[in-house]
């Protein structure tokens, strides 16, 4: 429901937003940002390093900043010579990395929630067929 909400938002932003904005604070926002990417990639390695299974959500958290990152990057720097390297630094760093994560996530995910009954139900099978006389 809250998806369907965000469409006549868009719309209505997308007529009314200027195209061309002075930012104040655009070092803080910038600087601010890649912050949280640094923490999230950090929390990512140490608790990987750690094969903590919590890992999963710095993880995720860093593929959707990653994403956000080449998004604005690249829209950013539209329409001025330096669109290509942004460009570039998403298609060749931000979203190979971001894919990265969201794969490693997935198979980390799986390996958690194999479902319990399977499990049990393998085991007690062995165990009946070797009391078996």
């Amino acid at each position: 429901m809250s998806a369907l909400g965000l469409v006549p938002w868009t719309v209505v932003l997308g007529v009314t937003l200027p195209s061309d904005y002075r930012v104040h604070a655009w070092r803080t926002t910038w600087v601010g940002f890649d912050i949280l990417l640094f923490t999230a990639l950090g929390t990512t390695a140490i608790l990987g390093m750690r094969r903590h299974r919590a890992v999963v959500i710095p993880a995720l958290a860093a593929a959707v900043l990653l994403v956000c990152d080449a998004w604005f990057d690249v829209s950013l720097e539209f329409g001025t010579p330096d669109v290509w390297v942004s460009a570039a630094l998403a298609l060749f760093v931000e979203l190979p990395m971001a894919a990265f994560l969201v794969q490693r996530t997935h198979v980390l995910l799986r390996l958690q929630w194999t479902p319990q009954q399977t499990v049990d139900t393998t085991e007690r099978d062995a165990r009946e067929r070797s009391a078996r006389p």
